[in-house]
């Protein structure tokens, strides 16, 4: 039996199929290369399409013997999703109605869904737990909670069990080196920073210097790419192993402020990493940092690469390439 992964070409997509690969499972990537990379992909099973062609989806499903999906495909951009929030709930809401359809169809009652701290918004409480409030201030965090919504009433009505896991910022490579983060253009803080040594940019820019941290810039919870692969295998099995449907957060539970983030880059490269303060932008909480005690407990999920310093390490060893 396969594992379906969606959006298996993009940054964590291509990690996760390298992952389950590693497992000595099958794997079937259907991608639109929309954001994704084609050679990132190390299975021969791929299929360049869009999951909301719903007949050649459904032909995916009817052809191979596919016991439960990996949900990456969505657009995920903050920023773009506030000026085209329309491509958002197209792509990420009908795009979730379209694949659920499918799976109820050919009888695939699995899903492990990529879901985000957009969810939260605006936090009450650090650090975040899976019961906080959601409420999201942009449309791409709204999408991910309607999806999530919408599996649950799948869920209710058809039997379709799900794990959803809510991302914090994901960083890092494969400590091979042969794959890691393409984004075009990107809008990562940690591939932004190691532009400056890899000579693309001058600078980097901090977005604000007064926020209510200690050193006046934004904290954030960094998550290793394979750690967070590791999840998405640990949240399949338990769904295999007939549990019920749950959300977890995924990070380390360890805030970085942006000059701790450079800093350590610096170290790292060797390189002096000139940056320059900006105004702040719109929607940046001060703090965003996840509690995931609850998926270690259940999942018995370690994270393996939790350093700042591997992380941005791994990063740099695959930019570096």
């Amino acid at each position: 039996m396969a594992i379906l992964i969606t959006g298996g070409a993009g940054y964590i997509g291509s990690h996760t199929v390298r992952y389950f690969l590693d497992q000595g499972e099958e794997v079937i990537v259907v991608d639109n290369l929309q954001s994704g990379h084609k050679e990132l992909v190390q299975t021969d099973k791929f299929y360049n399409l869009d999951i909301r062609d719903k007949e050649r989806l459904d032909k995916v499903f009817k052809e191979n013997k596919i016991e439960g999906v990996i949900h990456f495909a969505a657009n995920s951009l903050v920023g773009e999703s506030m000026t085209n929030p329309y491509e958002y709930y197209h792509n990420n809401v009908y795009g979730m109605l379209c694949l659920l359809d499918i799976m109820r169809q050919n009888h695939v009652d699995r899903i492990v869904f990529s879901s985000t701290a957009a969810t939260y918004g605006e936090p009450k409480n650090i650090p975040i737990l899976e019961d906080d409030e959601t409420n999201p201030t942009n449309p791409y965090g709204e999408t991910k909670l309607a999806m999530e919504k919408m599996m649950e009433w799948f869920d209710i009505a058809y039997g379709i069990k799900y794990v959803s896991l809510r991302y914090f910022n994901a960083a890092g490579a494969h400590e091979s080196g042969e794959i890691g983060e393409m984004h075009n253009p990107e809008t990562h803080l940690i591939p932004l920073i190691l532009q400056v040594p890899l000579g693309i940019r001058d600078k980097i820019y901090i977005f604000g210097d007064d926020y209510p941290t200690k050193d006046g810039t934004c904290v954030r919870d960094y998550i290793h790419v394979m750690d967070l692969a590791s999840a998405h295998y640990l949240a399949y099995k338990h769904l295999l192993n007939g549990n019920n449907s749950e959300i977890f957060n995924l990070g380390n539970g360890n805030g970085y402020t942006v000059k701790e983030v450079i800093e350590s880059a610096r170290r790292i490269t060797n390189h002096p990493i000139p940056a320059e303060i900006a105004k702040r932008r719109d929607g940046d909480p001060a703090v965003l940092v996840a509690s995931s005690q609850k998926i270690k407990k259940v999942l018995n999920w370690n994270p393996q690469y939790d350093s700042l310093e591997r992380i941005i390490q791994d990063a740099w060893s695959w930019h570096n390439k």
